[in-house]
């Protein structure tokens, strides 16, 4: 149902890793968003692969640094199409991407919406959780008593500039990064008086299960219907959530 003469609301989707990319491959990513009329983009900024091991490495020290300049060079681009609608921007992202959305609310930013999954709000904490420890000690460059780079490229240090409407999606299984990372994150959106909806998970991990992702879909194509527009889902969250679309335990479809 595209149409170019119209203009649509543009969501960009912030990968994972850092060190990985999007790629030619089936994700439900594809279809949900745009199927409700809203334009999805997925960059690789610096730190993603399959562009020289120059270019994945990059990122490593510098979280917020060359790969965010990438990702406001790419929403800039993008903005400026004739069928984007430049004032209905939204950002998503799941893991680093969920961190990058943590960080960016902190900063000028043209997005209407966030939405962070599994996300790190703060390094130094999440450093104390991880069953990872080798990863934060290569990234950050050292452990938050010995490297600057936990406090530098913390979201947490820039709350009192957030101020844009945030879903946040959690696993309380999450052992890559703690669950309380994320609630820190509502808690600083909430006790500020800003917008935002979380949704624990009580049985995900850092990759929840089929179940789960159905509410995740459910959840951002509800939020982001209700901050840009696009068509919403074709159940509540609450109905969902409530067991009353899907039993959880057959996967069988309630009836109406």
């Amino acid at each position: 149902g595209f149409d170019p003469a119209k203009k649509y609301p543009l969501v960009v989707n912030v990968h994972g890793g850092p060190q990985m990319q999007w790629s030619d491959s089936f994700r439900g990513d594809w279809q949900v968003y745009p199927g409700a009329g809203v334009i999805v983009a997925f960059p690789n900024p610096h730190g993603s692969t399959g562009y020289g091991q120059a270019y994945t490495a990059a990122i490593s020290g510098d979280w917020g640094g060359k790969v965010m300049e990438d990702i406001r060079l790419v929403t800039e681009h993008l903005a400026g199409l004739p069928f984007v609608d430049r004032g209905k921007l939204g950002a998503m992202g799941w893991s680093w991407g969920g961190y990058a959305m943590y960080w960016l609310l902190g900063q000028e930013t043209p997005y209407k919406a966030f939405a962070a999954m599994m996300g790190v709000y703060s390094p130094a904490s999440m450093y104390g959780a991880t069953e990872e420890l080798w990863f934060p000690e290569w990234e950050m460059k050292g452990t938050p008593w010995t490297s600057e780079q936990y406090e530098k490229w913390s979201p947490a240090k820039n709350v009192t500039k957030w101020k844009v409407p945030t879903l946040i999606v959690t696993g309380e299984k999450d052992y890559r990064i703690a669950y309380t990372e994320n609630l820190q994150a509502f808690t600083a959106l909430r006790r500020q008086g800003i917008p935002a909806r979380l949704v624990v998970l009580p049985n995900a991990g850092h990759w929840p299960g089929w179940y789960e992702m159905a509410l995740y879909y459910t959840a951002h194509q509800d939020w982001f219907h209700r901050w840009l527009g696009g068509a919403p889902p074709p159940w509540s969250v609450e109905d969902f959530v409530n067991g009353r679309v899907f039993d959880p335990e057959t996967g069988k479809r309630r009836e109406p």
